[in-house]
């Protein structure tokens, strides 16, 4: 028997929720275009992916990767984070 390796999905995105335990929920934006009217149209999906050391906060742009189902809507889990969230500091005044 052969040992055949399936590809896995890897996908980037921004953490829109790191609310609930070892759960965090990804925001995929995606460009799609319009059968009838052929026009491009911005689509977005929120993908809930497993974050085992929590690791991942709100805004954090990351990568996520298709592994075993953890539970009923995980399917994902986090592979890494890409880059951080800037916090804008106000100026008073």
């Amino acid at each position: 028997m052969t040992d055949v390796k399936k590809v896995r999905k890897t996908v980037q995105g921004v953490v829109v929720s790191a609310k609930t335990e070892k759960t965090i929920v990804v925001e995929i934006a995606f460009r799609k275009q319009d059968a009838r009217f052929k026009k491009t149209i911005r689509r977005s999906k929120r993908i809930m992916a497993h974050d085992a050391n929590k690791e991942a906060h709100e805004g954090d742009t990351v990568v996520i990767v298709e592994s075993r189902p953890f539970s009923k809507r995980k399917r994902y889990a986090l592979q890494k984070i890409v880059a951080k969230r800037t916090v804008d500091v106000p100026v008073v005044g």
